[in-house]
């Protein structure tokens, strides 16, 4: 269930960074584009933060965590390329 949460929050940080490249640039591609890589970041540190806090601050496994983080990063990062 947690997994799905975090993930439908990456789906709406995407749609909060797509909301304000089209009103700050338009709907073109070039601003798309730069909306599409500032979520990427945004999404890889927010995924290494949430790491780092399951392996340190609540113990818990770390191999289990790194299959976590991969699922994280991989799922929502291909959404905008479609």
């Amino acid at each position: 269930m947690r997994t799905l949460i975090i993930i439908a929050g990456s789906f709406a940080l995407l749609a909060i960074c797509l909301c304000i490249a089209k009103v700050i640039g338009g709907a073109g591609p070039p601003a798309m584009t730069r909306a599409t890589v500032v979520f990427v970041i945004l999404w890889f540190l927010a995924s290494a933060v949430n790491l780092w806090v399951g392996v340190y601050r609540a113990a818990s496994c770390s191999e289990r965590n790194f299959r976590s983080f991969s699922l994280y990063i991989c799922c929502p990062r291909h959404l905008p390329c479609l």
